[in-house]
């Protein structure tokens, strides 16, 4: 395998705060970018010194000098721009979710095997400090037995690109459903859903959903655990909250109810405030100052990255992983069939509410065998 990977990226919002850590990644060349606007783009690729430049996605997946591509495209387009990114024989990262239907997932995972390249969504919660702080007291024993998982994702879409005006709660549920799937090393098996509220009535009609709240039960394949998930996008009064508890035998972690307020673990019964590391040590030195501050700091900052309170430092890390993933052959994690596990959940538990709480089973392509 190549020593640097050529890294093309397509969407120049959050997409930018990415360009400078490929940059400084030492198996990465920031070869390209791609945006359709050509005035952000020769903003974006005059600030960062970028000089391959893109307005058209077909032609970028046509440059044979690209080995990767980052996607960080309006949300219906990560499906078609991954297959056909993966088809044009380029590995792809794409930002959440991977798709908006069950067929688009199995086409991505269909393209990903024909093509032999790498495929990952590049979910944040799953290599967030907070996570990672979680996962490292299951690894060493100090949580027990998980008993149960819990996560929620509250946040106001309006103001947004138009295309998230009344999208159903649970079609980016994601970073919701990741940290439970993720902790658990399991697969989805079913998810049972029920709706709640009501949206304003002109933000119904684009995607016929009504519900203000979507709460699923996720059943997990091979296991006795169930996880709980809660998703609101409109009209509901709520400070931004992307949060998941985890409840163990010996140890629970519980997120904190208020932005920049301690998370609280229980030992047995008693409850303390802890202070969550960064794990910036888990990257290379020249990537690891990027887990605690965005790109371009103050108010260009992406609203996403000001909203979710950067992220939790995941940005360098979700790149270090795709980009090992080619440089040692081997699956990124999530992989093309784990990434739509994760995003069929959320897709069929808006089909559960629609049904009236239906427990609706996830598709064999999307299982571990």
């Amino acid at each position: 395998m190549p020593d640097k990977i050529n890294v093309a990226i397509v969407g120049l919002g959050f997409g930018a705060e990415f360009i400078p850590i490929y940059q400084a990644h030492p198996h990465a060349n920031m070869y390209a970018i791609c945006q359709r606007t050509k005035s952000r783009l020769d903003e974006v690729g005059d600030a960062f010194g970028i000089e391959k430049r893109y307005t058209d996605f077909e032609e970028l997946i046509a440059d044979p000098n690209v080995d990767a591509v980052h996607i960080n495209s309006p949300i219906h387009l990560h499906a078609p721009q991954s297959i056909a990114a993966l088809k044009a024989g380029k590995h792809v990262a794409s930002t959440v979710p991977m798709a908006t239907t069950v067929e688009e997932c199995r086409q991505i995972v269909e393209a990903q095997q024909a093509s032999g390249k790498k495929y990952m969504m590049a979910e944040t919660v799953i290599y967030s400090r907070e996570f990672l702080y979680v996962k490292e007291l299951y690894t060493t024993g100090k949580l027990g037995r998980i008993q149960y998982l819990r996560a929620t994702h509250q946040q106001e879409m309006l103001g947004w690109p138009g295309y998230w005006e009344g999208l159903p709660p649970m079609h980016y549920a994601t970073h919701v459903v990741s940290p439970c799937l993720a902790l658990a090393g399991k697969d989805a098996e079913s998810v049972t859903c029920f709706g709640s509220g009501r949206i304003q009535e002109h933000l119904i009609p684009k995607y016929n959903s009504p519900f203000a709240i979507e709460t699923a039960h996720i059943k997990m394949h091979d296991s006795d655990l169930v996880a709980e998930v809660m998703r609101s996008l409109f009209n509901t009064a709520r400070q931004y909250r992307e949060s998941f508890d985890v409840y163990g035998s010996k140890m629970s972690f519980e997120w904190p109810l208020i932005e920049h307020a301690a998370p609280v673990v229980h030992i047995g019964e008693k409850p303390r405030h802890v202070d969550v590391l960064d794990y910036a040590h888990l990257l290379p030195e020249p990537i690891q100052k990027f887990t605690t501050g965005g790109v371009y700091g103050g108010e260009k900052q992406h609203l996403s990255f000001i909203q979710g309170s950067g992220h939790g430092g995941s940005h360098p890390h979700l790149a270090h992983e795709f980009l090992m993933s080619i440089i040692e052959d081997r699956d990124p994690f999530p992989n093309a069939r784990q990434s739509a596990n994760w995003t069929c959940v959320g897709i069929l538990a808006h089909e559960s509410a629609l049904r009236g709480g239906e427990t609706i089973n996830l598709p064999d392509f999307t299982l571990s065998k």
